[in-house]
């Protein structure tokens, strides 16, 4: 049912979509040198590698890291890269991840094949058998104001829960966070 719906979704988001999908990746290539696409190696289900990609908003060379682990994040932005995060612009590619299936529209949000302490937390309590998602639990719960331990404690209550219906709320507030632009913090 959770696959159909994520098709389903997927389909309807990207035909409505499809055309500021255009305009951003015009954006992103006329104001900065590089790929439209950054592919960024994630943590899928059963903790297996899988390329995920976002719309590129910092520039080329910048460390793969968890942003908050950068020194100076700002200065690794693109010209709209902090706008373009800022408004979850640069997760629309990601539609692709769920069309493919590496990707849930709910589940915990994929971690960076290099957060060990987040991936080892996530096995520890059986998240890592669930799809990631685009957005989560702990996203509608802090984003990336919380700690990795309260992230994984939200991600394993989803495990939990999950069902269609707290997908669809998960949804709902989801959208509500990104319209306030609330918990992003770069």
């Amino acid at each position: 049912m959770k696959r159909l719906f994520d098709l389903l979704l997927g389909v309807v988001v990207l035909a409505i979509l499809a055309l500021p999908i255009l305009v951003v990746a015009f954006a992103v290539r006329v104001t900065s040198k590089g790929p439209v696409l950054y592919w960024s190696d994630r943590v899928g289900i059963h903790n297996q590698i899988f390329k995920m990609p976002k719309f590129r908003s910092m520039r080329v060379g910048t460390p793969a890291v968890a942003t908050h682990l950068l020194s100076d994040p700002h200065s690794h932005l693109t010209p709209i890269g902090s706008f373009i995060r800022r408004t979850s612009l640069d997760e629309l590619p990601q539609l692709w991840s769920i069309l493919k299936g590496d990707m849930s529209f709910v589940g915990p949000r994929p971690a960076l094949f290099n957060q060990h302490d987040l991936i080892e937390l996530r096995t520890e309590k059986g998240v890592h058998h669930i799809l990631p998602g685009l957005t989560g639990w702990a996203q509608v719960n802090g984003r990336d104001d919380i700690p990795i331990p309260r992230k994984v404690q939200l991600d394993y209550e989803y495990l939990q829960k999950q069902s269609l219906l707290f997908d669809i709320q998960i949804l709902w507030l989801t959208f509500l966070k990104v319209i306030k632009r609330d918990g992003v913090s770069h």
